[in-house]
């Protein structure tokens, strides 16, 4: 499996002339369509299962790179089906996840090596077609085995390799004292790769007094609901702080006073404005804060500039992932990244109002759309 040295054929074996798909005609109008099966160019991935994130809401509005007619789904993993001829990295039959973004390589950001602010980027399941079909064409250098990995493990994979970018932008040091706003599937993926890479954790008695100056942890501040409790039962960070709704502005305070200093860094992960808003108090002199959430472009950020220069704050987002499924996968082959569980509800492609609901009402933690 995974592309050993087996016969390689470029024409598709039992791959039909039809196949559904979930299509767009426009924002918030769609339906599950009979439509053909796209030609293979280098490759075709059959799609066994594609994750729902919250970024598929925006493009059920319109909003991102929608292009209509529009088949969503940028969390694609499945089977391949068939390959062309020149492909040599993966054979029919090798379980793959796809990457979702393709830079042109030759526009003024690619040049400057920023292929994720691409002018003339190609997003799958944004304005070309997605996983949410029951076949998807993918260039074969953006398809990278996965093993036997469950698809409901590798559908987090592309978002694991966004918050991998997130990692990148917020330059942890040794040490950091990390406050995470939100632990949707991205913020407990983010938060685990926070505490791998530079954010200090006190995982069993500290040999000396814990003071305001030493405290090592990573704290979670999330409303009440599955995904806090999912986050807790893994365990990923050292401290979580539930934010009630009728006590919002006490429990904010009450993070505040007890950490009087703020933190290193502070990820606002929910894409609340309201918290966004407030994220930049918790933030230490010195400190960064990242932002991480999604928000509609119509939103605004009242923010002190006083306070940002007389603290030299850093303000700095993460939008995207390119290129970085192999690092992820590293650490997942390595056991170190937990995705079970995370992905926690799956639906047919004739369930996706079902679904963008539960979604949109945080009454899931990771949805996923399946086929047969």
């Amino acid at each position: 499996m995974n592309g050993h040295a087996a016969p390689r054929k470029s024409e598709p074996q039992a791959v039909p002339e039809k196949m559904k798909a979930l299509q767009y005609s426009g924002p918030e109008k769609f339906a599950v369509e009979t439509i053909d099966v796209p030609k293979i160019g280098d490759d075709d991935v059959l799609i066994s299962a594609c994750g729902v994130c919250g970024t598929d809401l925006h493009y059920h509005k319109g909003e991102f790179l929608a292009r209509w007619p529009l088949i969503p789904g940028h969390e694609a993993a499945g089977t391949i089906a068939a390959v062309g001829k020149n492909v040599t990295n993966v054979a029919i039959g090798d379980r793959v996840a796809a990457d979702a973004l393709e830079p042109c390589l030759k526009c003024f950001h690619c040049t400057r090596r920023k292929p994720q602010l691409c002018e003339n980027v190609i997003g799958y399941g944004g304005n070309v077609p997605g996983g949410m079909a029951e076949y998807c064409r993918y260039p074969a250098r953006m398809v990278f085995p996965i093993g036997d990995l469950p698809d409901l493990e590798a559908v987090l994979l592309e978002p694991a390799a966004c918050a991998a970018h997130g990692i990148e932008r917020m330059q942890l040091e040794a040490g950091s004292r990390v406050l995470l706003f939100g632990c949707g599937p991205t913020g407990i993926l983010l938060a685990q790769l926070i505490k791998m890479n530079g954010a200090a954790h006190a995982c069993k008695p500290l040999p000396y007094p814990i003071t305001i100056a030493n405290q090592p942890q990573l704290t979670i501040a999330s409303k009440a609901g599955p995904k806090l409790d999912l986050a807790r039962s893994l365990a990923i960070a050292d401290t979580f702080i539930t934010i009630s709704d009728d006590h919002a502005e006490t429990d904010m305070q009450d993070l505040r006073a007890a950490n009087p200093y703020g933190f290193d860094i502070v990820v606002e992960a929910t894409g609340a404005p309201t918290v966004l808003e407030k994220s930049l108090d918790y933030v230490r002199k010195g400190g960064k804060l990242v932002v991480y959430g999604v928000y509609d472009n119509s939103v605004k950020i009242s923010w002190s500039p006083f306070q940002i220069w007389e603290n030299e704050i850093t303000i700095l987002a993460s939008f995207c992932s390119m290129s970085h499924l192999p690092h992820v996968l590293e650490y997942v082959n390595a056991g170190r990244l937990k995705l079970k569980g995370i992905a926690n509800k799956t639906y047919r492609i004739e369930e996706w109002a079902e679904c963008l609901e539960a979604v949109r009402k945080q009454e899931v933690v990771k949805a996923a759309i399946v086929f047969d």
